[in-house]
């Protein structure tokens, strides 16, 4: 039987959290891309906060940056597995925790590759609402956020996965223009993140299915053999 890419990368990754127990700071590393590659598990988000509160300083405001960082980009991410499934409660709380952690870390900091900070607390709250279906919200919160200072020094695949988000929340207010136009912006910066992502692939056809779509975003579709 042929595994498909979200079985394999649980098993990558399940199997790092394995080689990482009794490391705190690899068992947080591999807890982490867990989140990234499964966040619709709910199995997943017990790990997140299990790993985050493992490798939470005993006193936040004195900690390291470093397992400040990790502990807050763990959050993150359970705090999107609960987004995903509708929980907006524990959404909130868990941004929330995240975003007082992200103010002790500060801008431009990449500690253990989380790129963690307020700006991209901030686009974890679009990507968030995205789930959740708070279109207006999402829009409103997305200009704000790419107007950061911050937002300039993030890894170019965080900017291109929160510009996906933008499109799907585009997407959710009937408004194939700009969603393709994010499209295109987030393949200029980081291909990989269109082109190989499944769920990327998917808002990518379904913009290029309207109508009116672009002729460059039909053209990326077929590029990616989605035409």
């Amino acid at each position: 039987m042929k595994l498909d890419e979200a079985h394999l990368a649980w098993l990558a990754a399940d199997r790092a959290m394995s080689v990482a127990t009794g490391d705190r700071t690899s068992l947080g590393c591999a807890a982490v891309r867990l989140g990234q590659v499964l966040r619709t598990s709910g199995r997943v988000r017990s790990v997140m906060l299990a790993a985050a509160y493992q490798i939470a300083p005993p006193d936040p405001d004195t900690g390291e940056p470093q397992e400040v960082s990790l502990c807050g980009a763990l959050l993150v991410q359970a705090a999107l597995i609960a987004a995903t499934s509708g929980d907006d409660r524990a959404t909130a709380d868990l941004l929330d925790e995240a975003a007082d952690m992200a103010t002790r870390v500060g801008e431009g900091h990449d500690h253990h590759h989380t790129a963690f900070g307020p700006t991209a607390v901030e686009l974890a709250r679009v990507a968030a609402a995205v789930e959740l279906g708070d279109g207006p919200e999402v829009l409103v919160r997305h200009d704000k956020a790419i107007g950061r200072d911050g937002w300039r020094w993030l890894p170019v695949e965080h900017r291109a996965a929160h510009l996906v988000d933008a499109a799907r929340a585009h997407l959710q207010a009937a408004d194939h223009t700009d969603a393709a136009r994010l499209l295109m912006q987030a393949d200029s910066i980081a291909p990989a993140e269109v082109r190989h992502r499944p769920a990327v692939r998917e808002v990518v056809a379904h913009v290029a299915r309207d109508s009116d779509a672009p002729a460059t975003i039909t053209q990326l579709a077929i590029s990616l053999g989605l035409g």
